[in-house]
């Protein structure tokens, strides 16, 4: 069976960083996707958010080098577990786990010149049908 994601979107917060007890390096961050359609005569947009777990290396680089609102391609799987909260109710939280995260940002924070939003009226704005 596949499970396979792949995201772009900005980070909605600064990533949390930890290490299990056995000191493995774990970092989350939720991360914003948002899709603008036509409705109506009117552009709206919908924003979608992600919850992203990094592990080891991986996890030490995301901890360094990203922060809220910075701009990246994440690609994983998805999966959903099961917890107790403090309460002691049984809760789920699906989560995408990362195997690769790519910073999309240029380094001095700059759009690149003559780049530009595509326009909402766009074919590739809307539906694509497959």
């Amino acid at each position: 069976m596949l499970n396979e994601v792949r995201l772009i979107g900005r980070l909605g917060k600064d990533p949390d960083y930890r290490a299990t007890p056995q000191g493995v390096s774990v970092t989350t961050f939720t991360l914003a996707t948002w899709e603008k359609r036509k409705k109506d005569g009117e552009i709206a947009e919908k924003t979608e958010w992600h919850n992203i777990v990094t592990w080891r290396g991986l996890a030490d680089t995301c901890h360094q080098f990203l922060s809220k609102g910075k701009l990246v391609f994440v690609e994983g799987k998805i999966q959903t577990r099961k917890y107790l909260d403090k309460d002691g109710n049984n809760r789920y939280i699906t989560e995408i786990i990362a195997d690769k995260v790519r910073f999309l940002d240029r380094p001095d924070g700059k759009t690149p010149e003559g780049w530009t939003e595509p326009p909402a009226d766009s074919p590739y704005a809307g539906d694509i049908p497959f």
